[in-house]
Parts: C-alpha cells; structure tokens; sequence
C-alpha cells in the first residue's frame, strides 16, 4: 500500500513539474516572438549584407536531396559561395550536387573530398578543412538534411552585423518523409526540441548551438581554436555554442525556421537517432538533461492512472491522465503550430503524447552505457569527448574541385 501512495505521489509531483515546464514554455515562446518582431524591424534596416561562405558537408543519396541543394542556390542574398564536402570523390551525393550547382552559375560552388576523417567528430573534421577554402568572413554551416526558403541566408546573417554578436543558431521543424516512425521524431523536433529551446533561451540566454545552422563569424571561431577545438566533442554543435559565448561573443537564436527532413522507415532507424540525440544531451549538459525528466507529462499521467485504480480512486487517475494529454495538446499547439508553423503539429496533435512518452524512454535508455550510432561509425564517449570511433574503411585520396558553372551533365 505504501508503494502505492509513494507512486501516486511521484505521478502527482511530476503533474506538477510538467505544468510548470508549459508555463515556462509559454513565456519561451512569447519571449521568441518579441524578439521576432523585434530581428524583423532591425532587418528592414539593412544597407548592406557582407558575402557568407555556407558550408555543407553531404554523405550519399539522401532523400530529397535535389530539393535540399537547391535551396541554398535560391537565395535572395546578393554575395554568397557554396562549400560541399564529402569523404569520398564516389560519394554519389557528389553527382547531384554538381548536377545541381550547373544550374545556378551565378553561385560560386566549391567540392572538397577530404578523405575519412581522422578526428573523432567527422562533421567538425569536415567544417574545418571547408574553412580554409571559404573566401568570406562568415561562415554558414548546416547539415545536409535540412530545406530552406530563400529568405533563409538574409534573416540568418542579420544579426551578425553586429559586432557583440559571434554565432546565430536556428530552430527547426521537422518534416516527415516516411511512416509512423518518422513521423514521431519529425513531430518530436517541432514540438519537445524547440521548446527545451524556448526555455533555455528565456532562463539562461543561447550558450549552445543547433546543428541544422550555425552562422558564425571566423574571428570568433579563431577565438575558441577553430573547429580543431570541436574535434573531439560528441555534441560539437552545443560545444561551439558553449565556447563562444565563454569567449564573450554573444549567441543568438534567430527567428527564422527551417525545416529538417527525418526518413526513418523502421524503429530501429528511429530509435538509433533518438538514442544519439539523448546521449548527445545527456553527456554534454548533464544537469539539464537529468532535470528533462521532470517536463514530461505522458508518463506520469499514466503512472498517476495505475497507481490511483489499485488505491480505488479511478477519478484521480482518469484526472491525473486527462491532465498529462491535455499539457501535451496544449504544447504541440503552443509550440508546433504557434512557434514554428508545423501543420502535423495542429491537425495531428494526437501524435504528441504519444512522442512524448516515448521520448521518457529514450531520455531513461540514455543512462545505459556510453555508446551511440551515427551514420555508419559507432562512437564510445567518456564526459563530452568521443574517446573511440570505430568506422569501416581507409582513407581516399583528398582533392579539391570546383562544381561545373554550365553542363549539368559536366563531370569533375
């Protein structure tokens, strides 16, 4: 009986500490669309936008890959080049990007094959061979599953004209391109990541960076040691965040949205990518993934349901349970819809509790072991820091070669 009363009373508190994350979310988000209003009004007063270096690493035929490219071809920026780099000159994403840089003549575009990279983080490896060949003084870097508008570079750039400011990092909304399965992590970016953000912004301000983009300028980037300071880190888009605002630059999160598109077909490729993602959190800020636990909803209510019906008291459950997917409506449509305008998030919010209580599984799963998965290498962390990383393959041959400016069929 005493078990009972004590788990009644965790699903109680855990009521109570995920009501509190909605309100703390609720003023996140109010916070974002001030600071909107406020990004907006400064943009319209921009004479001059310096040339930006974007910087692209690619890894094999990804869905919607044309589509993904030729977004950062499309942009209303008047001076801009595109860097790609891959690990191999076979690497087939190769063929569409040149495929599609032939079209856009007027956009500079560079390829780096850099060969397997030999740090323990590939995408910092990656990020800083492309640095030395970017000609501008900013450098754009975003993964190579993320679709922007053409306004993207613009809204993302403008805050860096500012001298006190060093990084600016987006949120993004996820767009499913598979099933079920993808469907909950899409619906899991929209939602629970960018409200983690919300509130980290409201309380501690931006100390940490989101990979889908990170703009940053290179005098800050050298003030922390380049990206060869990022090469051991697991998370190095939280760790670039991290040290540049330690280095007394400031950290923005703009308001401009993009979307990440997520094609995971089975659990299995689901579960790996939750898994990476909880790891990441869990070993790079270790406090605040612990205190995540706290913000879900889902777990508790149904904690709440079976600990009441065995005390006979179903109303308190069927209450506890009927609050938990309320919290969860409500922040799918707070946050999915009114932050970063996903429609799943609207129409489909019955798909939020159910994310979320999956994503207290995976949150509890990150406390096993030290490992994780990421494309095709598995890593074993010790803290933050990729102690091993095991990846199939020998080094290829690196070069360099520019994408062709007039045959889409041109070959390099």
């Amino acid at each position: 009986m005493l078990i009972l009363y004590f788990l009644l009373g965790v699903a109680l508190f855990g009521a109570l500490t995920s009501t509190i994350f909605l309100g703390l979310v609720l003023a996140g988000a109010i916070k974002f669309h001030r600071d909107a209003r406020q990004a907006i009004d400064s943009l319209s007063r921009v004479k001059y936008f310096p040339p930006v270096s974007v910087l692209k690493p690619v890894h094999g035929l990804e869905v919607r890959l044309k589509e993904k490219l030729e977004g950062f071809f499309r942009q209303d920026y008047p001076a801009y080049e595109v860097l790609f780099a891959a690990d191999e000159e076979n690497d087939p994403a190769l063929c569409v990007v040149r495929e599609v840089s032939a079209r856009y003549p007027q956009v500079p575009c560079k390829i780096l094959v850099n060969g397997i990279p030999p740090w323990p983080n590939p995408p910092a490896y990656s990020f800083s061979r492309l640095t030395e060949l970017a000609e501008n003084e900013i450098l754009v870097t975003s993964d190579s599953d993320v679709e922007v508008a053409p306004n993207y570079l613009r809204e993302v750039v403008a805050p860096l004209l500012d001298p006190k400011m060093g990084m600016v990092t987006c949120v993004y909304r996820g767009k499913n391109t598979a099933g079920f399965w993808s469907g909950l992590t899409a619906i899991g970016m929209s939602v629970e990541m960018t409200a983690g953000v919300l509130v980290a912004n409201l309380l501690e301000g931006m100390k940490f960076g989101l990979g889908p983009t990170i703009a940053v300028k290179k005098e800050a980037l050298a003030r922390i040691g380049g990206y060869q300071k990022l090469g051991d880190y697991f998370a190095n888009d939280f760790m670039i965040g991290h040290l540049i605002d330690a280095a007394g630059y400031r950290v923005v999160l703009s308001h401009h949205v993009i979307e990440h598109v997520v094609n995971q077909k089975n659990f299995q490729a689901m579960w790996d990518n939750q898994f990476r993602w909880a790891k990441s959190t869990r070993y790079s800020r270790p406090r605040g993934h612990f205190g995540s636990g706290l913000t879900f909803a889902l777990p508790y209510g149904l904690l709440g349901l079976v600990a009441a019906m065995a005390l006979g008291k179903p109303g308190l459950g069927l209450a506890l349970l009927g609050a938990a997917v309320l919290n969860r409506i409500l922040e799918s449509w707070l946050v999915g819809w009114g932050v970063v305008r996903d429609p799943v998030a609207l129409k489909q919010f019955w798909l939020y509790p159910i994310r979320d209580f999956l994503g207290f599984i995976v949150w509890a799963a990150s406390y096993t072991g030290a490992r994780a998965v990421w494309r095709d290498s598995r890593y074993e962390l010790q803290g933050d820091k990729i102690v091993l990383r095991k990846n199939a393959g020998s080094p290829p041959t690196a070069g360099i070669s520019r994408a062709p400016q007039s045959h889409p069929n041109s070959h390099h």
